[in-house]
């Protein structure tokens, strides 16, 4: 009985290791830097992944503006 219990914990503990935190919490987007002039994208910077805090402070960020010229994150 103690055998079964060990094993069925240990089984437990290995698949824990096995599972991502991505698939646990899941509060991630690939966000981007663009800039955009007269509604027409010109400038774009390389997408990375942000999650949890760092996520709501990039979504947090106002756009830009200077003239006809406007820089804002994206997410998706």
């Amino acid at each position: 009985m103690k055998r079964k219990i060990v094993l069925g914990f240990l089984f437990l503990v290995i698949t824990a290791c096995f599972t991502g935190c991505e698939g646990l919490f899941g509060n991630c987007k690939i966000c981007s830097l663009n800039t955009y002039e007269n509604d027409n994208l010109i400038l774009s910077q390389s997408e990375a992944e942000y999650c949890d805090a760092e996520l709501i402070s990039i979504q947090a960020i106002r756009p830009t503006t200077d003239g006809n010229t406007v820089t804002k994150w994206e997410c998706n």
